[in-house]
């Protein structure tokens, strides 16, 4: 230690960069008063910025001369924000995915704490109506009637206020309601008919269903084993159908958790799911829930972090990174849909957000519920080998029949826009009984690409080893790996040639076919191109839930969690794809899709149908799936992946690397081998250079080297101790490079 460092106050501080190591700062005599706990926001110098950084801990000493320390500019915080139990979490996600600590504490913090030094709680915005204004309807309608748009939003908080509650609707709420709302309301406050007010950003959840929760033999038995571990930890798998009413459950568990005093945390994979869902609890229960996804504006997530870090909020909804909030009295952890790759980050700090459950669960001693009608094979090869407790719905909680499924064979038929004449004949029969009708197929646009029928030339994306999928009605071509977009040609760029054909099928072409060949049906399109606008995505699920939509087409945004129950008739478009992928989990990927897909149909009082187009009917996985159910599919999968030496049999990193320079992203790779063979640790496995299944990706050279190991500790060995090494490289300034462990796919 160099002499004179005792002198100082010095604090070891974590930066938000990609560095693999803490710096130390001395505190200077201004500041000397403070008193620094682990997890305390400070403002130091970072080479020409000012950045917020966490502490790690004080010390006495530095490797550094104190004279070249640097000062800490600010002391932002009188306590740590971040509990004693997430920053365990946080430190030993650090280590386990081998990320930088200063990258994954910031991910913990709210976006607000990162930019603004104040962490005085946010309060939320809202417009209610005003009651003191004792106006009666006919009054107010006489004196908005020549403004509509005042109209509807006097209307829209008439209804949140119904109740006399002061409720009101916050910014969040209208603009998920409603387009270009604030003119309006500003008019509506001059004319005072509303009121302006702040409040803490949680919804007070106050019963309104008259229905109590009834549970089924099967549910009760799930309901009663899970709460018998409610003062230990233990991981529950709620291995439900579709419709089994796995949520029932939850809600059932939540009520007694939240009567011992405790928080929960519920995980969804999609912002879709989250109103949803919040719904149901609202309805159900007598609480106040925070709901946390990045649809929320900063201020908002902050407000709601803050109520459930405080313990205000007592039950949390949230996405992936609500992991990370700190809730002093958890009691509680659902994760539902388990097996989403929603829940895996998949740059930056890729951690996958169901495994952080399990750990968190397990520091705190309190129960995880893993939810799925589909569950991954590392959650059931963990069920058989004992680790987590099963408990299964195998049948549909209103003792419905599952949807009985029938595969059409294209193979010499006769195709209109992909579609098959026996799929437009039962969908007429199906519209012709009342019941709705769903089409997924799992690509967006017009058509997968356009060609020159005299030259074949085709729409290539300039930056990646793709094809631009062609989008009719904005007349443009984008490619859905990068983003790039450029104008639709009228003419061939190669030959010149008008003769310019769509090859393919997407859910604009199928949307332009049905609207033509039903047009006495309302026919709606749900995928991202749709529902782009705010409040577009629950106007259309609304419109789904209503019937007024008689034919729903979409992509996987219509697979997740959605209850339509009207829907009698479910058709998958194309699954070929993804039968021969080279991905070793594509097989159980889609196994999951056409499950989930397939759940949608006869969920109430109406029989379900379901058809599968493909030209491989005779497909090993389709007949395991239709004849024998997931589970049956899932057992063979896990096998087969046993057998090869795959996850969950052996586990799996990469190290992914890329460049504009193919062989600069290939040389660094090689120093990367080089760098784990003199660290010679035993038993792990290296291939690679291997390019990615997609060599080419915005104008980047992908490759990447794969890591095996039979055990874990070796290849957590080799990764933390060489990925420091891998940092200082010179070939490192010239590429991008990452870690990867337990992917979720290869490319």
């Amino acid at each position: 230690m160099p002499p004179g460092t005792n002198k100082h106050r010095i604090v070891k501080v974590a930066v938000p960069c990609p560095l693999y190591k803490t710096f130390d700062y001395i505190l200077p005599a201004s500041l000397s008063s403070k008193c620094l706990q682990q997890g305390t926001r400070v403002r130091v110098p970072f080479g020409r910025q000012k950045l917020i950084a966490i502490v790690i801990e004080e010390t006495r000493g530095s490797e550094i001369p104190a004279n070249k320390l640097k000062p800490v500019i600010a002391v932002l915080d009188d306590h740590s924000l971040l509990s004693t139990e997430i920053l365990k979490l946080l430190f030993w996600s650090a280590q386990y995915y081998v990320h930088p600590l200063g990258d994954v504490l910031q991910t913990a913090l709210p976006v607000y704490l990162r930019s603004n030094d104040d962490a005085t709680p946010v309060l939320t915005e809202y417009w209610a109506i005003n009651l003191a204004q004792q106006l009666s309807v006919n009054e107010v309608h006489e004196l908005l009637q020549r403004a509509p748009k005042q109209q509807q939003l006097y209307r829209l908080l008439l209804a949140a206020d119904k109740n006399g509650k002061d409720t009101g609707l916050d910014s969040y709420a209208l603009n998920s309601l409603t387009d270009s709302w604030r003119p309006a309301i500003k008019a509506l406050q001059e004319k005072k008919l509303i009121k302006h007010a702040y409040k803490p950003a949680v919804l007070v959840a106050k019963k309104t269903s008259t229905n109590s929760i009834q549970l089924n033999k099967d549910q009760q038995q799930a309901l009663a084993s899970i709460e018998s571990h409610d003062q230990q930890h233990a991981v529950h798998v709620l291995n439900g159908v579709t419709g089994s009413g796995k949520t029932e459950v939850y809600l059932a568990l939540c009520k007694s958790i939240l009567a011992d005093g405790k928080q929960i945390l519920i995980l969804v994979p999609e912002i879709g799911l989250t109103p949803q869902l919040t719904q149901r609890f609202l309805e159900q229960l007598d609480t106040t829930v925070a709901v946390l996804h990045s649809a929320l504006n900063d201020r908002q997530r902050y407000a709601a972090w803050h109520a459930a870090a405080t313990g205000q909020a007592r039950l949390i909804i949230g996405t992936r990174s609500s992991i990370f909030t700190p809730l002093p009295e958890l009691g509680l952890i659902i994760v539902d849909e388990e097996h989403d790759g929603s829940y895996k980050q998949q740059d930056g700090f890729r951690y996958n957000a169901r495994d952080l459950a399990i750990v968190r669960a397990r520091n705190n001693n309190i129960p995880v519920v893993l939810g799925s009608a589909t569950a991954s094979l590392e959650t059931l090869n963990n069920i058989y080998e004992q680790r987590y407790i099963a408990h299964y719905l195998k049948n549909r909680a209103n003792k419905r029949p599952m949807p009985r499924i029938e595969l059409i064979n294209l193979c010499n038929q006769k195709l209109h826009e992909g579609m098959a004449e026996t799929m437009l004949t039962k969908i007429q029969q199906h519209l012709a009984q009342q019941g709705q009708v769903l089409l997924f197929i799992n690509r967006r646009g017009f058509a997968p690409l356009l060609m020159c029928h005299d030259c074949g030339w085709t729409t290539n994306c300039l930056r990646c080893d793709a094809h631009m999928t062609f989008h009719k009605r904005r007349k443009l071509l984008q490619c859905h790996h990068c983003g790039a977009q450029r104008p639709a040609p009228e003419k061939c760029e190669a030959c010149g040639g008008s003769n310019i054909l769509a090859i393919g099928a997407g859910t604009e072409r199928i949307e332009q076919y049905l609207q033509q060949a039903f047009a006495n049906t309302q026919v709606s399109r749900i995928d991202r191109d749709t529902t782009r606008n705010k409040g577009s995505l629950q106007e259309k699920l609304q419109q789904a839930h209503s019937g007024e939509s008689g034919i729903l087409v979409g992509t996987q945004m219509l697979a997740k969690g959605h209850d339509f129950p009207n829907i009698t008739l479910v058709g998958i478009l194309d699954t070929d794809q993804a039968l021969f992928s080279a991905d070793f989990r594509a097989a159980e990927h889609l196994a999951q899709l056409i499950t989930q897909v397939s759940g949608r149909a006869g969920r109430a009082e109406k029989p379900g149908e379901v058809l599968i187009q493909t030209h491989h009917p005779e497909h090993p996985l389709l007949q395991t799936l239709i004849h024998h159910g997931y589970i049956s599919f899932a057992d063979a999968a896990l096998k087969e992946r046993m057998a090869a030496g795959l996850p969950p049999s052996r586990h799996l990193a990469l190290i992914r690397c890329e460049a504009i320079d193919a062989n600069a992203a290939q040389t660094f790779l090689n120093k990367a081998i080089a760098c784990s063979e003199q660290l010679a640790i035993n038993d792990v496995e290296i291939f690679g250079p291997l390019p990615a299944p997609m060599e080419r990706r915005a104008g980047r050279y992908r490759y990447q080297l794969m890591l095996q190991s039979a055990h874990r500790k070796p290849l957590h060995q080799l990764l933390s101790r060489c990925a420091p090494q891998l940092q200082q490289l010179p070939a490192a300034r010239k590429v991008r490079w990452s870690i990867d462990i337990d992917p979720y796919d290869t490319y």
